[in-house]
């Protein structure tokens, strides 16, 4: 038989034997799978659940899998369906108990269903490979149940899950996982390996990434991890001041040979970096803030994360940023971001109302209020003055998947990252964009540089700057200078 005509005679042979076939359970299950499958709904309403009670990385891939599901969607009714016009299979062998109410009128080739299943399970496995693989029985069901109540034939479905696979790798192509987009693991440098924690010291902010409710059991949920760590808990109403709590968790590891741990957001973090350095330490950062910048650029997402490469000893060197009013002042450490300008006072405003109305609402309010409000700012930058709106050091580069800077991919480049927003036409739009996004846009009123030392002049005493989601005020001139490599991090490393 001529292969142009084998292939569809083996379709609908195919096809007759999966519609004689009596499939226990299926006739009260996959009808009512596909129905619910109709538009996507199925995996809209999965990925609405990952994303209201998962957390960042069920976000991440709920988003992924959308996004493929939507680029498989549009190929196949603007590409595919247009492009091989195929019938409908007969359903004279199908039996009325498996049948459509409303049967589809469109082409049967590809199948949209299979597509948007593959899209979405694909999607959210490349971004975590064990949800990707729980939700492939799912998948394939629903791709199935297509054929079985006789609405495609077996080719139409594998044709729709090979274009949503497709798709998956292309929306990864254009968007590229965290995986991908991994920090180096260079330079690595020397922790000791703490078997379920043993040997941890770990300090647990109670007040970090808690708005409103009852306050999570901090000490239970560093043990669910690393069981024999040694955990204080500060910053509730009975508990230690930080500052005395990490001095003495240092203190401890030091003498035991040791780490040093934190759970906390990004300013609890910021305080025991500078302990660790001061005292000689690895840090593990467990994240338990509202964005954990320096933890998730740093490639630990979970406490799982942090508590494998406790006990395996994997640890890097990564950069820190500092700055200081004289030469022989210690100064302040950042591991993240520092600014000066209209960004202090929204994320002053932004925290007062966050407790209340959410930390996205606030920080809208937040940028309203300022542009309303402020006027720009008189400094100077390295010897020359400049009217600016904002004044922004990274802590290493910035990048991200677009236009904005959101992330960081070297941890110990050994530059600042300098972006300043100039006063003039439109800067207050630009500022608002600023402010929703957390760092200024690339545009013609931003100026970049690429620096290992800044100096800040003209500051009038009491200028408020923010680093690392604190708020403090500038005492008069500032230097801002790197630390290379200053400080030791648990991180699971590449293998």
């Amino acid at each position: 038989m001529h292969s142009r005509k084998l292939l569809p005679h083996l379709d609908r042979w195919a096809f007759d034997r999966i519609a004689a076939r009596e499939w226990p359970g299926a006739q009260r299950v996959l009808p009512r799978l596909t129905r619910s499958a109709n538009h996507g709904l199925l995996w809209f309403g999965v990925a609405a659940g990952a994303a209201a009670l998962g957390g960042r990385p069920a976000r991440r891939a709920a988003l992924r899998g959308m996004a493929s599901l939507a680029l498989a969607s549009a190929t196949v009714n603007t590409l595919g369906k247009r492009s091989v016009r195929r019938a409908r299979p007969l359903l004279d062998a199908v039996p009325m108990m498996r049948q459509l109410g409303r049967q589809p009128f469109t082409s049967s080739f590809p199948s949209g269903h299979a597509a948007s299943a593959a899209a979405f399970a694909t999607g959210v496995g490349f971004e975590n490979k064990w949800w990707g693989l729980t939700l492939a029985p799912l998948a394939a069901s629903v791709a199935f149940s297509r054929v079985y109540t006789g609405v495609h034939y077996p080719g139409d479905v594998l044709a729709g899950a090979a274009l949503g696979v497709g798709a998956a790798f292309a929306v990864r192509g254009m968007a590229p996982t965290r995986a991908q987009l991994a920090p180096p693991a260079r330079p690595r440098a020397e922790a000791p390996a703490l078997p379920r924690g043993r040997g941890l010291y770990v300090v647990a902010n109670a007040s970090s990434g808690q708005r409103s409710g009852p306050r999570p059991d901090r000490a239970a949920e560093v043990h669910g991890a690393l069981p024999q760590a040694e955990v204080v808990v500060c910053g509730g109403p009975d508990g230690m001041p930080m500052d005395k709590a990490l001095e003495e968790a240092a203190e401890q590891a030091l003498a035991r040979g040791g780490a040093l741990g934190v759970l906390g957001g990004d300013g609890t973090v910021n305080a025991a970096a500078t302990v660790a350095v001061r005292h000689g330490l690895p840090l593990a950062v467990l994240p338990g803030g509202t964005l954990n910048h320096f933890a998730y650029d740093l490639g630990v997402e979970t406490y799982a994360d942090a508590a494998r490469a406790v006990e395996s000893g994997e640890a890097v060197a990564v950069d820190l940023a500092r700055f200081q009013v004289g030469p022989h002042q210690d100064g302040q450490y950042f591991l993240n971001t520092f600014s000066i300008g209209a960004y202090p006072e929204l994320v002053r405003i932004r925290e007062r109302w966050a407790h209340r109305i959410g930390a996205w609402p606030a920080g809208i309010l937040a940028a309203c209020e300022v542009l309303r409000s402020s006027t720009p700012l008189s400094i100077e930058i390295n010897g020359e003055r400049h009217a600016v709106w904002l004044l922004f050091v990274g802590n290493c580069q910035y990048r991200g998947l677009g236009t904005a800077p959101v992330r960081r991919h070297d941890l110990a480049d050994g530059v600042l990252d300098v972006r300043v927003v100039h006063a003039g036409r439109l800067a207050g739009i630009r500022l608002l964009t600023a402010a929703l996004l957390g760092t200024p846009r690339s545009s013609p009123l931003v100026g970049e540089a690429r620096l290992p030392r800044l100096r800040i002049g003209g500051l009038p005493n009491g200028t408020p700057l923010a680093y690392d989601g604190e708020v403090s005020a500038v005492p008069g001139e500032l230097t801002l200078e790197k630390r290379n490599e200053a400080l030791t991090v648990y991180r699971l490393l590449p293998n």
